[in-house]
């Protein structure tokens, strides 16, 4: 052991760690901590860097050890070379288990030995650096708490006051800490001072070398939510639910809001007796107007719900394209348009589907349209009379497979339709759809296409005659050839039929079970 013993220092460190700590706001664990560091700088100054140095403060008293410290290592462990990479014995940090021995018999490989080193004299330059490390230590500590106490605030309204103002970002000062709102996430045209004070919602909290990062804003979609929860007590309470927030920042904004109690009407709720709670929200958003809708589980009532001020006369959706198509009078298209498309495009953003705006003349028009190619589709394709041709697409018949498919008896209820007649349309659109797939395997068989991807794309609906026709032209000639495409060489194959990643993947495997059959 240690033949010599030094033991200095008084609780006048106690209290200046009890001071630093209460003023900082952190714990006298960590100033003390802080110190213990700076003494052991000071000591390596003086004793040397090679040496593991170590301090310890006493909590109680006060007092100062220094110590170094050696680690027990085998006897036979090579001198150190200085060949990088290579490790060796250093006498420095390490002693030999046949000298610590001597020292004491229980010592094992592995063991510390710490030597009791004299007290130092804190020159000016060691001290200066010892003041230095423990300032570090303790804003580093101090940078710790903060981000430990906004980490988990991500997410809420927090209030400051206005430090300064930097190129268009604005400082805020929340106390002991600082954050930011950048210029793109400040409602446009509000303009801040110092010493104004400010409302804001955080939506980024990060660690980096340089303190904790505490990022703000006044346009996100949640402050707007986070302002009517502080203002409404059902939503607070959980009653009413904001279901979505839209947003377009200082000057429109839309939000749909849901019951759970059918007493509580949602909308009436959020706007207050005369429009109080509403109000108080534009006031905080500089005037920004705001739709309040009800949300509903039917897409096409909460689309209409979502366009609030346009009258909605017809609504027509497309799950698979995720599209609903909106009909409205002539007089109200700039309505349900909104300025610059404000209205629609907040509704869509708000609804998650896309959402296109119709007139009654357009609609009716576009209806005439299709009305006239399906009747011809069915005049050439059955060889029968326009007035035949006109009662299919009256009846909803929109393709030859429908009138080929459907059961003889479905055709006889038609007005005007006996057995006869109907049985003969149904034969009819049998025999043009099989000379149809004669003409196209005909082709196909014409592009060096093989009967298996032929007859793979029979037994999947899903894949349509032109995408076999663009196959047959990149030279996807066989099921393997399919088989071995990835998902994005099918897509680009064929541009046009607007598959999915997760379409393409389906008929894809599909097509690699044929490898794994016996």
């Amino acid at each position: 052991m240690a033949t010599s013993q030094a033991i200095y220092g008084s609780t006048e460190l106690l209290q200046i760690a009890d001071s630093v700590a209460r003023e900082k706001g952190l714990s006298k664990e960590s100033v003390i901590e802080a110190m213990e560091q700076a003494i052991q700088t000071a000591g390596r100054r003086k004793f040397g860097h090679e040496h593991d140095i170590r301090a310890e403060i006493d909590k109680k008293t006060g007092e100062i050890k220094l110590y170094r410290v050696r680690t027990v290592v085998a006897d036979d462990m090579p001198e150190a070379t200085g060949e990088e990479g290579v490790e060796g014995f250093n006498s420095a940090t390490q002693i030999r288990l046949k000298d610590a021995l001597k020292l004491d018999k229980t010592f094992e490989i592995g063991n510390e030995i710490r030597d009791l080193l004299p007290p130092i004299d804190f020159g000016r330059v060691a001290a200066q650096t010892a003041k230095q490390v423990v300032l570090q230590k303790v804003r580093d500590a101090e940078r710790e708490k903060q981000y430990e106490e906004f980490k988990d605030k991500t997410g809420q309204i927090v209030s400051g006051t206005v430090k300064r103002v930097e190129y268009g970002n604005v400082i805020v000062d929340f106390g002991r800490t600082e954050a930011m709102i950048r210029r793109d996430e400040l409602i446009p045209r509000e303009v801040f001072r110092p010493g104004d004070r400010i409302r804001a919602y955080i939506s980024d909290v990060r660690r980096e070398k340089s303190g904790p990062q505490i990022f703000l804003s006044r346009t996100h979609p949640e402050f707007l939510a986070k302002l009517f929860a502080q203002e409404v007590p059902e939503i607070y309470d959980g009653i009413i639910e904001i279901k979505a927030v839209a947003r377009d920042p200082g000057s429109r904004a839309k939000i749909t809001v849901y019951s759970k109690d059918s007493s509580v009407n949602p909308v009436l709720s959020c706007v207050g007796v005369r429009g109080s709670r509403v109000q108080a929200v534009v006031s905080e958003l500089q005037g920004e107007k705001i739709d309040i809708t009800e949300w509903s589980p039917d897409a096409a009532t909460f689309v209409v719900n979502a366009l609030s001020s346009a009258e909605v006369t017809k609504v027509v959706i497309d799950e698979n394209k995720g599209r609903i198509e909106v009909v409205v009078p002539d007089d109200q298209l700039s309505l349900a348009i909104g300025r610059r498309g404000q209205n629609v495009r907040l509704a869509s953003q708000l609804t998650g589907w896309s959402i296109d705006i119709l007139t009654e003349a357009v609609e009716s028009e576009r209806r005439a349209e299709e009305f006239n190619s399906l009747s011809q589709l069915f005049v050439e394709a059955l060889d029968v009379e326009e007035v035949i041709a006109h009662l299919l697409v009256t009846e909803g018949f929109t393709s030859i497979e429908e009138v080929a498919f459907i059961p003889v008896e479905d055709l006889t209820s038609i007005e005007g339709f006996d057995e006869n007649v109907a049985q003969e349309l149904h034969n009819r659109a049998q025999s043009y759809l099989e000379r149809k797939q004669q003409e196209n395997e005909q082709k196909l068989t014409g592009l060096g296409m093989e009967a298996s991807l032929i007859g793979f794309a029979a037994q999947h609906p899903a894949i349509k005659q032109d995408w076999l026709e663009k196959l047959g032209e990149a030279k996807v000639l066989t099921l393997d050839d399919f088989a071995d495409l990835s998902t994005a060489e099918l897509i680009e194959a064929l541009p046009n039929a607007s598959l999915t990643p997760d379409e393409a993947g389906e008929l894809i495997m599909a097509a690699r079970a044929s490898w794994f059959e016996e």
